[in-house]
């Protein structure tokens, strides 16, 4: 048997910021003949992310979390392309793409460069899931001409809060420290055991969790630590309450498995109190990939959202 470390115990308890994964369907389709993927603008390149764009109409950025892949987002994707222009966003280091920056920064520079993505399109959308959502969030607040309005998909402004209350970014900093650390020392069978057991928490989906532990595997090491580091430390609250751009939090509750209703409800109102105007929205018997769990209520969601931004 092999002996899960302390670190590794600390990456399943941060389950919201450390999951990947969809129905294996959806993971390996490539593209609709029908809606063909386009090519990024020329003018955009980066060593910071990749964008596949496919539908024409209204821009939406859809951002992947830690660890993942864009194919998270295909289904929803091939469906708004019939009335949008989708932009499929693939981070650096994540789910096979390339990573160049060794231990460097993670987050803002992926911020940054959404940034300079969105200022060549028309006020896009930003709809993001996990540490995407917080990228989002992040992006209106230091770039509010970036987007016209942000989904974020189980995020929370301060990933580290569901330790409690009590946490703070100073407080968390050991135990981020120590997830990185976890994540770059650990050898292979070690890690693949990390998340396997992580995926169980965060879908029902049997063959979603085996593309997660693959995507998982596939991601660079030194570029998975730079990010939970980043994200078990960044605290968006602050900056919540001067805000401007239309903000919706979707959050996952599930009585078997998952967050109790009461408590998603407590932890999400608690953590966006300060953002004027937020739309809180609920999904029951979802986990933290709602888009897994429950995809036809998402959707839902969703087209509320984009018909909101008319």
């Amino acid at each position: 048997m092999t002996k899960i470390s302390a670190p590794a115990k600390i990456l399943r308890a941060f389950s919201l910021a450390a999951a990947i994964g969809f129905s294996a369907a959806s993971l390996t389709a490539s593209p609709a003949k029908s809606e063909p993927a386009q090519a990024q603008p020329a003018a955009y390149v980066s060593d910071r992310l990749s964008v596949e764009v496919i539908g024409q109409g209204p821009d939406v950025i859809l951002i992947p979390g830690f660890a993942s892949s864009r194919e998270v987002w295909r289904p929803l994707a091939r469906r708004l392309s019939a009335s949008h222009r989708v932009h499929l966003v693939q981070l650096a280091g994540f789910a096979g793409e390339p990573w160049t920056h060794g231990d460097g920064a993670f987050v803002e520079p992926v911020v940054d460069e959404l940034a300079r993505y969105a200022a060549m399109l028309e006020r896009p959308v930003v709809i993001g899931h996990s540490m995407g959502g917080l990228s989002g969030l992040l992006l209106a607040q230091q770039h509010p001409e970036g987007g016209s309005r942000v989904m974020s998909v189980d995020s929370l402004p301060f990933f580290s809060a569901m330790f409690g209350p009590q946490v703070t970014p100073q407080t968390a900093q050991p135990f981020a420290d120590q997830a990185a650390a976890g994540i770059v020392n650990a050898d292979a069978e070690a890690f693949r055991v990390q998340q396997q057991q992580t995926a169980v928490g965060m879908m029902r989906d049997a063959a979603g969790r085996a593309a997660m532990v693959e995507w998982s595997m596939a991601s660079d090491r030194q570029a998975m630590a730079s990010a939970i580091r980043e994200v078990m430390t960044i605290d968006a609250r602050p900056g919540l309450a001067a805000m401007t751009t239309p903000v919706w939090a979707v959050y996952a509750a599930d009585a078997n498995g998952g967050a109790p209703a009461a408590l998603a409800d407590a932890m999400w109102s608690r953590e966006y109190a300060a953002l004027p105007g937020v739309t809180l929205k609920r999904v029951d018997d979802a986990r933290h990939f709602i888009m897994i769990d429950q995809p036809g209520r998402l959707d839902a969601l969703v087209d509320a959202f984009l018909k909101s931004a008319d």
